[in-house]
């Protein structure tokens, strides 16, 4: 059984970075995609930004792209999400996700497992 936890949440202005973290236990940590998503109150889950096995291709959703940047060390067992001028509708908790099972990796329903999440919140 797969397990991931996140860390690296906090409180931070409007400008700010913060860095999140997500390691992985219980697993072929190396075998699988990985993923961050995200959801703000009210709304539903979102896709951030995934990476593959590899980690040589990665994929952002348009309101992050070039403010995010995902990285993965297999070594560690871990996968990180930079997140650099941060914004107040960037305030969300943020997910963790392993092992796509479908083609389509911005779809929540296509992802196996799933962090516990972090509170990410972007003061103005």
């Amino acid at each position: 059984q797969v397990q991931l936890v996140e860390s690296g949440g906090g409180l931070v202005q409007a400008g700010g970075s913060l860095r999140l973290s997500c390691a992985a236990s219980g697993g072929t940590f190396s075998s699988y995609a990985k993923g961050w998503f995200r959801q703000a109150p009210g709304k539903e889950r979102e896709f951030v930004a995934t990476i593959t096995r590899g980690g040589r291709n990665t994929d952002y959703a348009d309101s992050v792209k070039g403010r995010f940047t995902i990285s993965r060390d297999n070594a560690k067992n871990s996968v990180y999400l930079q997140m650099n001028s941060l914004k107040p509708e960037d305030t969300a908790v943020y997910y963790c996700s392993a092992y796509l099972t479908g083609a389509v990796f911005t779809a929540v329903a296509n992802w196996r497992y799933w962090g516990q999440g972090t509170q990410v919140t972007v003061s103005s």
